[in-house]
């Protein structure tokens, strides 16, 4: 089963470059090796849970660059990001882990899960079991599956893989047909992506057109775009768990006050 390339051509490359990295690395490192690393990882941390408290579930994303703005931060520091992030009140991390469009790795995932005690996920373009178990042999809590990237059974597949491994994955959308999708195969997180994966523009509107096709069983997750505290509160109304949130961070000066500032919880200026 392979992963479908009809959706955009910034996708189409680096769908390519992480083939061919899987490729490599699967010769180097079998998935046999990878299962006695999932042996020794970490105890799980309930993703699922963070994103279900009562209140504003913010997962703070690291994302050291980006394929549409460049270098987003510089220098790029995951312990201190983690620690200010969990310590401003986020439910859960991102973490990029793809290297050459987003300058993310695995290793800012195990640094910057090391030193806090929330869940986090990875955040890439997986596409292959290898992945599954080589997220959790890094101590990935969960992971993101692209439903526009993915057939059906394989996105059966993977979802039915990390749940068996104690990963409830994230599985994003970007159309109603895509919920579906996701439904189908049984997912139980859905998140809403307002990017469009072929323009790469950004719709904050798009969560709001498509909650309503999510069941209120299923935690909802709204990504990209979010900048205000009134935002996420209209989103929440209308529906949403949780909010992951990246860009709007790695750029502030302080992460830490821009997460309090979102969340309200930021101390008043006289």
């Amino acid at each position: 089963m392979s992963a479908q390339a009809n959706t955009g051509t910034v996708l189409e490359r680096i769908l390519e470059a992480r083939r061919a990295e899987v490729d490599h690395r699967k010769r180097v490192l079998p998935e046999t090796a990878l299962k006695y690393g999932v042996k020794a990882a970490t105890p799980l941390r309930d993703f699922s849970a963070a994103l279900s408290r009562d209140g504003l579930n913010i997962v703070a994303e690291l994302k050291p660059a980006s394929p549409t703005r460049g270098v987003l931060r510089e220098p790029f520091e995951p312990v201190a990001l983690g620690q200010s992030l969990e310590a401003a009140g986020a439910c859960a991390l991102s973490v990029l882990t793809e290297g050459e469009f987003f300058r993310g790795s695995l290793k800012n995932l195990r640094d910057a899960r090391k030193v806090i005690q929330l869940p986090v996920l990875r955040k890439d373009f997986i596409f292959d079991s290898w992945q599954v178990w080589e997220s959790r042999a890094n101590d990935a809590d969960s992971f993101l599956l692209i439903v526009a990237i993915l057939e059906d059974a394989l996105l059966r597949d993977l979802i039915a893989l990390g749940r068996e491994i104690g990963m409830e994955p994230l599985v994003e959308v970007h159309t109603s047909e895509e919920i579906d999708r996701s439904l189908a195969a049984g997912a139980r997180i859905v998140g809403v992506n307002n990017r469009n994966l072929k323009t790469l523009e950004v719709h904050p509107e798009t969560s709001f057109e498509l909650i309503d096709h999510i069941p209120e069983n299923i935690i909802a997750v709204s990504e990209s775009g979010i900048s205000t505290h009134g935002e996420l509160a209209r989103l929440r109304a209308a529906g949403f768990d949780a909010f992951l949130i990246g860009t709007r961070l790695m750029l502030s000066s302080d992460p830490a006050s821009a997460l309090a500032e979102l969340l309200n919880t930021a101390p008043h200026k006289e």
